[in-house]
């Protein structure tokens, strides 16, 4: 039963393959990316994955408080209109200590969730090479399909040399 969900495995894995090359083939062919990407800000990012990947991250993550500092900003707004001015500049400046804290925070837990990310995708690249590697697949064809192991199919077929192992 193994080797039979192997072929479909490998078909599943390239179909996907398939599908997220044309869908980052979309992105990168976008008007606006291109132009971004033609801007100096966007050239920089380019250059320094990391960094794009940890801003990303940043303003994904800071958005909530954001917005719910701005909706403080606003109701202490209509406050003011009131007649609470004082209690306005006291709410805002606690609201923006309060703020500036956890953007702080939030800048330290987006350089870790990078750097998890990160590494993540290397060690995942690094298993889906090896896992599928061109040798390891000739060496499960040879096996398969002669029932020798592959140095024996090689020289038996001819094409053995020292330069097709390391």
């Amino acid at each position: 039963m193994a080797k039979e969900d192997l072929p479909s495995t490998t078909k599943d894995l390239q179909e996907l393959q398939r599908k997220l090359s044309l869908l980052i083939e979309s992105i990168q062919n976008n008007s606006k990316v291109v132009a971004f990407m033609k801007s100096p800000v966007g050239q920089y990012l380019d250059r320094h994955p990391f960094l794009a990947l940890t801003m990303l991250v940043f303003v994904a993550v800071s958005a909530i408080p954001v917005g719910f500092f701005l909706l403080l900003v606003v109701l202490t707004s209509l406050a003011a209109l009131v007649g609470v001015i004082l209690l306005e500049g006291l709410v805002i400046s606690v609201g923006g200590l309060s703020l500036l804290c956890v953007l702080c925070g939030l800048s330290f837990v987006s350089l870790v969730m990078s750097g998890t990310i990160m590494v993540s995708y290397v060690m995942v690249s690094s298993l889906l090479n090896y896992w599928f590697s061109p040798r390891r697949l000739l060496v499960l064809n040879c096996m398969r399909n002669t029932g020798k192991n592959v140095t024996e199919y090689l020289k038996f077929s001819g094409k053995f040399s020292r330069n097709n192992f390391h």
